[in-house]
């Protein structure tokens, strides 16, 4: 055997090494939940509503507006992810950064002015249905989300069955509203979806908790891109709408990265006089640089302002100078990172008084 021969195989041998290493690793880690730092270019998931509903300003997006939108998304050659892929590869570094569609509530909207057009397309989304409502006025019925889901594109969510205010439950009934959700989708459509999302992105550590047992992913309405370090029961997704649809605002928000962590505290979304305001700190990873360079900015006091932040070693603390009043309290923290922009935001309920 010649020397070009044997380098050779001794290459092929290392590398096939290396792999078996990395596969154990990447094994390892989603099985033990190891959190560990990567470049990870993450998925952006963007949440829609209505279409062409100009009486519902916060949760409509213009159908003319929704088509520049998409432009500007293939434009910078971005690709959509499919949500079936998921459960294959969430703890899987991707290499390349996806877009996720996302429509919750299932409004006769959305049905009748942009799934022709997302049909047309080809581009996969998830359809999150609240049961109580699917066959109301205004609402898509029974027929309608059997049709879309036939379809390779579509991948229907639950959304529970009320879609009230979760967090205002007590626990045995926020079960029983989640169990009559689940028995009714296993009616309709002969299965209990995998997916979830939160009404109003509100919920508890007592909720999440139910939810990550009986489904396999749940998204929030907090922002930020999804990554192999978030928890695939607190998923981001950024609200897309009439106020928040501005095409320059668009366009900087889908060429955002993953701003990953480590540990987030408090674990507890719920806060209560006892809690409000929380004690706040992100440890990240020592692999990461520039994280000095963070912004935050909180609506504590119902006020957007900087908020005040220290960083103790690789530990970003953040002093609120007021508690979040009701209903919803947020938190968004961006990066430059060398000329690329990260971004996380957190969403907290907060009990009334």
């Amino acid at each position: 055997m010649n020397v070009k021969k044997i380098l050779f195989l001794a290459a092929s041998i290392i590398k096939l090494f290396i792999i078996i290493l990395l596969f154990s690793f990447n094994s390892k880690a989603e099985e033990k939940n190891i959190k560990y730092y990567s470049d990870d270019k993450g998925i952006l998931s963007l949440m829609y509503h209505r279409f062409d509903e100009n009486k519902y300003p916060s949760t409509n997006i213009q159908m003319d507006v929704f088509k520049k939108q998409i432009k500007i998304i293939k434009s910078l050659k971005y690709n959509f992810y499919d949500p079936k892929d998921l459960e294959k590869n969430f703890h899987t570094l991707k290499i390349e950064k996806k877009i996720l569609i996302t429509i919750d509530d299932a409004f006769s909207s959305f049905y009748e002015v942009a799934w022709p057009y997302l049909k047309k397309e080809k581009i996969p989304f998830i359809l999150f249905v609240s049961t109580e409502s699917v066959g109301k006025n205004g609402y898509m019925t029974w027929n309608q989300i059997k049709e879309l889901e036939k379809e390779n594109t579509v991948h229907i969510g639950n959304h529970s069955h009320t879609h009230g205010y979760l967090v205002n439950l007590k626990n045995d009934d926020f079960i029983n509203d989640i169990d009559t959700a689940s028995s009714i989708f296993k009616k309709r459509l002969g299965y209990n979806p995998i997916f979830f999302s939160y009404p109003f992105g509100e919920y508890s550590s007592f909720i999440r908790e139910y939810i990550s047992k009986n489904f396999k992913f749940s998204f929030g309405q907090h922002s930020g891109v999804i990554d192999i370090n978030k928890d695939p029961y607190e998923l981001p997704r950024f609200p897309i709408n009439e106020k928040y649809g501005d095409l320059k605002r668009f366009e900087f928000l889908i060429n955002l990265y993953p701003l990953q962590y480590k540990v987030l505290y408090p674990s507890e979304k719920y806060l209560t006089n006892n809690n409000n305001p929380p004690k706040f700190l992100v440890e990240f990873f020592d692999e990461q640089k520039n994280i000095n360079n963070i912004n935050c900015f909180s609506d504590e006091g119902n006020k957007w302002e900087k908020s005040n932040t220290y960083f103790n070693q690789n530990t970003l603390n953040l002093n609120f100078r007021e508690k979040f009043d009701f209903r919803r309290g947020r938190v968004n923290c961006s990066l430059n990172d060398n000329g690329v922009w990260r971004w996380f935001g957190v969403q907290f309920s907060i009990k009334q008084n």
